[in-house]
């Protein structure tokens, strides 16, 4: 289990979670792991098997903590919210938006635009730093055609056309993930195309729980807003699903989970050995190898990148919260245009 900028994690097969006054108790096999004030949370992510207590349930609703329970794969299954709070007005306006296709096309290309400049500049940096001459030119191609659907991005004037350029360059941009991988790696964590529900590979297992931890913050991050998470504009409204957390998530699955998932790769923080192979070709992370994955998230957040707006350094785990009030701040109309948050 970790806790980072306030947020408790616990993966631990078989934990139980108890109350005990003011603070938030995770036991295994009866042991005491650790003891949590509850005023020290924003929220409490629990994997797979592990049991929360009723007392927990009340103490979070109590002090605003958000509950999310996810398979050890990371898939979100639920997650409990106190009542919602915020500003009325500007959840009506958010409805709003998302019935007009005309602001909700706009939307979409700001947070399409910024998936494909994080991942352009990625490609361009790994063009730069790679000694190998294919991957050089695979990864320049590749940046030069999101550079082009950036471009097309701008005469998208419906919501499905933007999801065209997006699906297009997704392919283009996981074509080429792979030759960021160190070549001493590539044998052993192979990777063809992106694969979900279930991972294929080694490396869409990392790519699926990172981005569930993601989601999860973005989740966070509007609701502390006071955004509805769940009515989005690039992504459709469905039962179950958090469609403007999704949308958000966009501008970080390159500049935070590809980033981390190929910085675990490189640096040998994750091996072979942290991965099961399931019957029907699934592959799973085992708990040390999701422990790693986790903990190396944490650090992660706690690093500090300059802001491309606020002209000012912050940690990344303070970057879905920064984007989302300052899509707020455009939804209620104090700024003319939401910029997503671009990094080198």
């Amino acid at each position: 289990m970790n806790i980072a900028l306030n947020t408790l994690y616990v993966f631990t097969i078989g934990a139980y979670l108890k109350r005990d006054h003011q603070n938030v108790v995770v036991k295994v096999e009866r042991e005491t792991r650790a003891s949590v004030p509850i005023h020290h949370l924003d929220g409490i992510a629990v994997f797979g098997p592990v049991t929360v207590s009723p007392g927990v349930v009340e103490i979070c609703a109590e002090s605003k903590v958000a509950l999310t329970y996810l398979t050890e794969s990371g898939r979100l299954i639920a997650r409990i919210d106190a009542p919602r709070s915020g500003n009325v007005l500007l959840r009506r306006e958010q409805f709003r938006r998302a019935d007009n296709p005309d602001a909700c096309a706009r939307l979409a290309r700001t947070f399409v635009a910024g998936k494909l400049h994080n991942a352009r500049n990625a490609q361009l940096r790994g063009a730069r730093e790679t000694d190998d001459p294919d991957d050089r030119a695979a990864l320049e191609r590749a940046a030069s055609r999101l550079g082009e659907h950036i471009k097309d991005l701008e005469g998208a004037t419906t919501c499905d056309s933007v999801r065209g350029h997006e699906g297009d360059s997704a392919r283009v941009h996981f074509d080429v993930l792979p030759r960021l991988i160190r070549p001493a790696r590539r044998a052993e964590f192979p990777m063809n195309g992106r694969s979900r529900r279930p991972p294929l590979d080694r490396v869409n297992a990392l790519l699926s729980f990172t981005y569930a931890l993601m989601l999860n913050d973005c989740t966070a991050a509007l609701t502390a807003a006071g955004l509805d998470p769940d009515v989005g504009f690039l992504h459709s409204d469905r039962p179950g699903r958090p469609s403007l957390a999704l949308d958000l998530l966009e501008e970080f699955r390159t500049l935070v989970a590809d980033r981390l998932v190929l910085a675990l790769i490189n640096r040998q923080q994750i091996t072979p050995d942290d991965f099961i192979d399931r019957d029907g070709g699934s592959v799973e992370l085992t708990s040390t190898g999701r422990k790693a994955l986790v903990q190396a998230f944490v650090a992660r957040k706690r690093d500090e990148v300059a802001h491309p707006l606020l002209d000012t350094n912050v940690r990344v785990g303070q970057l879905p919260f920064l984007q989302a009030k300052l899509l707020a701040r455009h939804l209620r109309g104090d700024s003319d245009t939401y910029l997503p948050c671009i990094l080198r």
